[in-house]
This record gives C-alpha cells, sequence and structure tokens, in this order.
C-alpha cells in the first residue's frame, strides 16, 4: 500500500498562461473585473481538481525549451479561488458576447490579490519549478490549467500580505484588507467598428447593468414571497424589506454573469448590514443577458444566500476614492 504524505505548509495552485493575444488580454482583463475564469473543457476533466489558488501568467512565451523559459519573466497576477467549478450558461467574457456563445463553460471564481510585474521564472522568482513549468505547460495547451502543490510563503512575502488558517488542516485565506485593487494594464482601444461587446458582471453598459440587477431582484423577490414574506422594494442603503408575523428582514441583492466570488458594496450598505440585527445578502451569479442597448433580455442565474449577513473588515477592500476640490 502506498501512502502519500501531504506537507501541510504546501498550498494548492492552478497555474494558467493567458496569450499576450487581444482577446487573451481583453478576456484576462474581464476576468479579474468580473472575478470569474473559464476554460473551454467540460467540467468533468475539472470537478476533482482541488485549487486554493489560481496564478494567471502572462507575457513569457511557452514555446520555448524549459531552460529558456527560466531565463524569462512573466507578469503574475495571484487569486484566490473561490467556490467550487461549475458550468457557465450564459455568455460571459466579451468573445462569448460578442459570438452569443459559451466557449468557456467550466467556470469558477477568483479574487484577484495581486499583480506581480516582471518576475523571474527561475530560481531567483517566488515560484518553484514545477510551477514555472505549469504555466508553460498550460500555454502549450491552449491555456488550460494545470494544477500544482508548493509551499507559498516565498510568493507571499513577495505580496506582502500573510495568510489567515481557519484550522489546522484548512487552505491558507487572504485576508482583502491586506491588497489592493488588481488591474490589467489599458490597451488602447481598437476601432468602433471591430469592437468586442461586453459582458454584464463588472461593466461600463449602464443598461445592461440594471437589467442584471433587475433580474436579480425579481428573483429574490419571487424566493421570499414563496417563503411567505411579504416583500417591498426599497432600494437604499437596502434593497428589501421583508416583514412576516411581527418579524422583520431586509435583504441587500447583486447580481452578476460571472461567479458568485465578491460584490460591490457602497458605504452605507456596509453599514447598514453592520447596524440592523437581521440582514441577508441575494446574489445570483450566471445570469444570461440577451439583446443590445437599451433592449436587453435576462434569464437564468443561481441563487447563493447569506442569512444574518454582516461584513467583516477582512473580507472588505477599498476600490475607490473620494477626492475633494481644492479651494
Amino acid at each position: 500500500m502506498s501512502v502519500t504524505v501531504i506537507d501541510m505548509a504546501e498550498a494548492s495552485f492552478l497555474m494558467v498562461h493567458v496569450s499576450q493575444s487581444a482577446t487573451g488580454q481583453d478576456n484576462l482583463a474581464f476576468g479579474l473585473e468580473t472575478r470569474s475564469w473559464g476554460f473551454p473543457s467540460r467540467i468533468k476533466e475539472y470537478a476533482s481538481t482541488k485549487m486554493d489558488f489560481v496564478i494567471l501568467g502572462t507575457g513569457a512565451k511557452p514555446r520555448v525549451d524549459l531552460g529558456l523559459w527560466l531565463d524569462d519573466t512573466i507578469d503574475l497576477y495571484v487569486c484566490q479561488a473561490v467556490g467550487n467549478v461549475y458550468e457557465g450558461t450564459a455568455p460571459h467574457w466579451p468573445d462569448e458576447a460578442h459570438d452569443h456563445l459559451v466557449k468557456y463553460p467550466t467556470r469558477f471564481g477568483i479574487e484577484p490579490l495581486a499583480r506581480l510585474t516582471d518576475v523571474p521564472l527561475g530560481p531567483t522568482g517566488p515560484l518553484p519549478l514545477a510551477g514555472s513549468d505549469a504555466i508553460r505547460r498550460s500555454g502549450l495547451h491552449r491555456g488550460f490549467g494545470k494544477p500544482v502543490r508548493f509551499n507559498p510563503d516565498k510568493l507571499f512575502k513577495l505580496m506582502g500580505v500573510t495568510p489567515k488558517h481557519s484550522s489546522a488542516d484548512s487552505a491558507p485565506l487572504i485576508p482583502l484588507n491586506q491588497t489592493h485593487p488588481v488591474q490589467v494594464p489599458t490597451r488602447p482601444k481598437p476601432p468602433r467598428s471591430v469592437r468586442h461587446g461586453t459582458g454584464a458582471g463588472r461593466q461600463s453598459d449602464p443598461r445592461k447593468r440594471e437589467a442584471v440587477e433587475r433580474h436579480a431582484v425579481d428573483l429574490a423577490i419571487q424566493h421570499y414571497r414563496q417563503a411567505g414574506w411579504t416583500v417591498k422594494e426599497v432600494g437604499k442603503p437596502y434593497d428589501l424589506r421583508l416583514t412576516k408575523a411581527g418579524a422583520e428582514r431586509r435583504v441587500e441583492v447583486k447580481g452578476t454573469t460571472g461567479a458568485p466570488t465578491s460584490v460591490e458594496l457602497t458605504a452605507n450598505e456596509v453599514q447598514h448590514a453592520r447596524e440592523f440585527p437581521e440582514v441577508d445578502l441575494f446574489m445570483v451569479s450566471d445570469i444570461t443577458v440577451t439583446g443590445t442597448t437599451p433592449n436587453f433580455t435576462t434569464s437564468g442565474g443561481t441563487a447563493t444566500l447569506l442569512p444574518n449577513w454582516e461584513p467583516a473588515d477582512e473580507d472588505l477592500r477599498p476600490t475607490r476614492f473620494e477626492y475633494r476640490i481644492p479651494s
């Protein structure tokens, strides 16, 4: 009988090479923005893949010998893996929305933690040989993720973070308040005639965003009414007020075409969730959006309910600033 000994100081990583093509970089930016990643394969190929973190690497050409690869540098986007692998049913990434087709059905949530630039792929860098080579092998296999385990201490030190463990055998968790917003450098916009469409996760089209949010609210209302609650829409600083037999609950609703990873909150929404005793967070992910502005149609979606929700400091990260105009 063989026995596999796992070093508890190690963590599970999924290493992904992202193409430097325009489509690859657009999908990278959109995936980081909407906290989602995916592969053009069926879910069974990754159903048993365990991952604590996902590293997206871009900027180094993979079609070289390992020795040349280790002499190169790369940009790394280090992400916490969130939730389980699932099969997406709605177009999400820009090239999917443009072609009205699900190209990457195997999906999972990611929470971007850090962008590390010009990282050595060789011994002086933060990745072990197996980790560096896994990114190269991913690039040789159309960007499919390659699982690997290694001790992340060197990587975390470079990122300037200290992980938390809820138990001795739990995966390391990076508190969001130790990190900063992660973005891909902006590329020049292509001519309007050749621009790709966009999905409806966190995106710039206000009509599409409104359609996604409206769909999420409608599903939340349906859910709570079926549970016997009387529902009233409020809007701010929360979305729904529920009453039943003298009891009252309040609900914050969020929607996305991506994975149920993280949501944007206003300061008032956070304050209300902390001060009112019974608040739920109702999130709808993987929403299908069809049509063009302003006539969007929404359908589907998977609901995630967090009852008695109270956002903790370690799970919050500032993403905007208020600027005071000098007098």
